[in-house]
């Protein structure tokens, strides 16, 4: 089985894809020097698999790489990803104050 990610920026969204069929998303929206990763979507028949958790991942990996953006965990599902994952916390936007 091929699995395939991609970050579609004309669709502002990362994405799965096994042997062609879209298993999951995660969206995000960029401003200034951030990104808030708002919402992610695993197609239901899909779920229960960890297929959330390696798109998450293959986003962060790619945020990393791109070295200019620190993350918003908007969503709950990624915000738990980086609490099961406090080695990546340095990617995270801090609070002021």
């Amino acid at each position: 089985m091929a699995t395939e990610f991609s970050n579609e920026t004309d669709a502002n969204r990362y994405a799965m894809r096994m042997d062609g069929e879209l298993v999951g998303v995660l969206d995000y929206r960029i401003l200034g020097g951030s990104i808030s990763l708002t919402r992610a979507f695993t197609a239901p028949h899909r779920r229960g698999h960890g297929y959330a958790a390696q798109l998450v991942e293959y986003a962060v990996d790619d945020i990393e790489r791109r070295g200019d953006l620190t993350v918003v965990p908007m969503c709950w599902y990624v915000a738990d990803w980086f609490d099961a994952h406090p080695e990546r916390s340095g990617l995270l936007q801090r609070r002021a104050g």
